[in-house]
C-alpha cells in the first residue's frame, strides 16, 4: 500500500484528474487481455500527458522503490501489464498525439498512446502505410505494440513492428531521458539502443515518443480463401506458395474448428466443411499482382485446393472481417480462452498442426488453430474453463508440450505476443543457462533496483 504522501507527490505532478485510486477504479487495471493469469490490483493509476510528467513520476517511484508497469490499451497477450507487485499503473493513452507526418522522408514521430488504425487513417492521405497489423490495431496502442514487437496479418512480406522503428525518446529507470536512433535511413552510431527497448515489454525503460518509418500503399491487391479437405493440403500449399517465389502480403491459415466457430459468429460465407482455410492477398503493382496471382492458383489447385476470389471490396473485406474474428469468435465457446503463440520455420508447418492435433487427443481439449501461417506464426487456442481446475491442469500440460513440440522443430516461445510473466518458465529451454544470465545482465544495468515492470521477461529475484 503507498503511503499518502507518495499519492499527493503524484496528485501534485500530475493533477488530481490523473490520479485515481478508488478500488472500483483500481480494478480496471488489474488484469490484461491474457487469460488464466492472476488478477493483481495497483496501489494508484496515473495518467501523464507528456515526457516531463513520466520523468516525475518516475523519479517517485524511484526514490521510494516502488514499481512502476507501463500500460497501453491493455490488449496484450502475455500478461505484460499486471501489477504483480501493485505500485503505479502508468497508462499511456493520455500522450496520443502524431506529431509529425514526414511524408517527404517516410516517417512519422508519434506519442505512445496513439492508435496504430489511427495513424494509419493519418498517412494514407499521403498515400502511405504503417505496414505492422496486428490483430487488434484498432485498439492497440503504438506504444504497446513497439514494447511487445507485435507483428500481424502483414508480417511474412513486410516484417514485424521492430522493422519500423527509426528512433525512440525513453524514460529511463532513474528518471532521465534518452533518445536514440533517428530519421536517418542508416545509423550505427554505437549499439542499436533502439532494437535493444523493442519488445522489452515495459523492463528497461518507459517509451514516450516513437519515430517510425513508413512505405508507399500498394498500387492494388488481389484476395482468395482457398479451402483444403485435408491439412496436409494446405499446409504444403503455404510452402508451395513461397517455394514459388511469391511473398503475399498475407497469408493466414484457419482449421475447422476456427472455421466453424467464426462463420457461426461473423456469417461471412466461411466453408464449414473444410478442414483448413488459407486467407491469402498479394499485392504490389498491377502486372505483379496479376502475376502472383496466378502462381496462387496454380499451387492451391495442385494441392486440391477450391479457391474463391474476393471480386469486390466488400468480399475483400469480409475475408480479413472473419480473420479478425478468430479470437473473439472463440472467445465465444468456452469461458476461458487460452491463446498461445507457437512458432515454427514455414517449412514445418504441417509437423506443428499434427502435433496440436495430438496434444487436443493426448489431453482431451478443444484447440483451435490459426495464424499468420506465412511466417509460421500459429495461434493454438485452448478452449475451456478455469474453473474447472482438472481441466486447467491438463490445459497447463498441453501448453508445456505445444511450446516443446515448437523449440525442437526449430521455433521459437514466441513470434509476436511477447514473453511477460506467461512463458518466463520456458525462458530457458530456448535461451539456456547463458543467454538467461546475459538477459538478467542488461535489467540489472537498466533497471538496478527492479522497479520497471518486475516480474515480466527476466526478473532480478530469479
Amino acid at each position: 500500500m503507498l503511503s499518502r504522501k507518495i499519492i499527493d507527490e503524484l496528485t501534485a505532478v500530475l493533477g488530481k484528474e490523473n490520479v485515481l485510486t478508488e478500488k472500483e477504479e483500481l480494478a480496471c487495471y488489474s488484469f490484461d487481455a491474457t487469460a488464466d493469469m492472476p488478477q493483481s490490483m495497483p496501489d494508484v493509476f496515473v495518467t501523464p500527458t507528456c515526457t516531463e510528467e513520466v520523468q516525475k513520476v518516475v523519479e517517485i517511484a524511484s526514490k521510494n522503490k516502488v514499481p512502476v508497469y507501463t500500460r497501453g490499451s491493455g490488449t496484450n497477450l502475455s500478461g505484460g501489464t499486471i501489477p504483480l507487485k501493485n505500485g503505479i499503473v502508468m497508462g499511456m493513452v493520455k500522450m496520443n498525439k502524431i506529431l509529425e507526418i514526414d511524408a517527404e522522408n517516410l516517417n512519422a514521430v508519434v506519442q505512445p498512446g496513439v492508435i496504430i488504425q489511427d495513424l494509419n487513417d493519418a498517412v494514407a492521405k499521403h498515400g502511405l502505410i504503417y505496414p505492422p497489423d496486428p490483430g487488434t490495431v484498432k485498439t492497440a496502442t503504438m506504444g504497446g505494440s513497439v514494447a511487445e514487437c507485435s507483428g500481424g496479418l502483414r508480417g511474412l512480406k513486410y516484417g514485424v513492428t521492430k522493422d519500423y522503428v527509426m528512433g525512440l525518446e525513453v524514460v529511463l529507470a532513474n528518471g532521465k531521458v534518452m533518445r536514440c536512433g533517428g530519421k536517418t535511413v542508416k545509423n550505427v552510431t554505437a549499439y542499436d539502443m533502439v532494437k535493444l527497448f523493442v519488445g522489452s515489454e515495459g523492463t528497461l525503460g518507459i517509451i514516450t515518443e516513437i519515430i517510425v518509418k513508413l512505405i508507399p500503399a500498394p498500387e492494388t491487391r488481389k484476395s482468395f480463401l482457398a479451402s483444403f479437405k485435408s491439412l496436409d493440403d494446405a499446409a504444403n500449399s503455404i510452402t508451395g506458395i513461397i517455394a514459388s517465389k511469391v511473398i503475399p502480403a498475407t497469408l493466414e491459415i484457419m482449421d475447422n474448428a476456427t472455421i466453424k466457430t467464426v462463420e457461426n459468429y461473423a456469417h461471412v460465407g466461411l466453408p464449414t466443411d473444410a478442414e483448413a482455410i488459407l486467407l491469402i492477398e498479394v499485392d504490389g503493382l498491377p502486372e505483379v499482382v496479376a502475376k502472383e496471382a496466378q502462381a496462387v492458383e496454380k499451387v492451391c489447385k495442385e494441392n486440391n485446393g477450391q479457391l474463391k476470389v474476393a471480386e469486390t471490396d466488400e468480399e475483400r473485406d469480409n475475408l480479413w472481417t472473419a480473420r479478425r474474428a478468430a479470437l473473439p469468435a472463440l472467445a465465444q465457446v468456452s469461458p476461458t480462452t487460452v491463446l498461445e503463440d507457437a512458432t515454427v520455420p514455414r517449412s514445418e508447418i504441417p509437423k506443428m498442426l499434427k502435433a496440436l492435433q495430438e496434444i487436443a487427443g493426448k489431453y482431451d481439449l478443444k484447440i483451435g488453430t490459426f495464424g499468420h501461417a506465412g511466417d509460421g506464426n500459429l495461434h493454438p487456442t485452448i478452449l475451456t474453463d478455469e474453473r474447472n481446475k482438472e481441466e486447467m491442469e491438463r490445459v497447463h500440460k498441453a501448453v508445456d508440450e505445444i511450446f516443446d513440440a515448437a523449440l525442437k522443430l526449430g521455433g521459437t516461445l514466441s513470434g509476436e505476443h511477447g514473453i511477460g510473466m506467461a512463458k518466463m518458465k520456458y525462458l530457458e529451454n530456448e535461451f539456456k543457462e547463458a543467454g538467461v544470465e546475459a538477459l538478467r545482465s542488461i535489467k540489472k544495468a537498466l533497471d538496478p533496483e527492479n522497479i520497471l515492470n518486475p516480474g515480466k521477461i527476466i526478473d532480478l529475484e530469479g
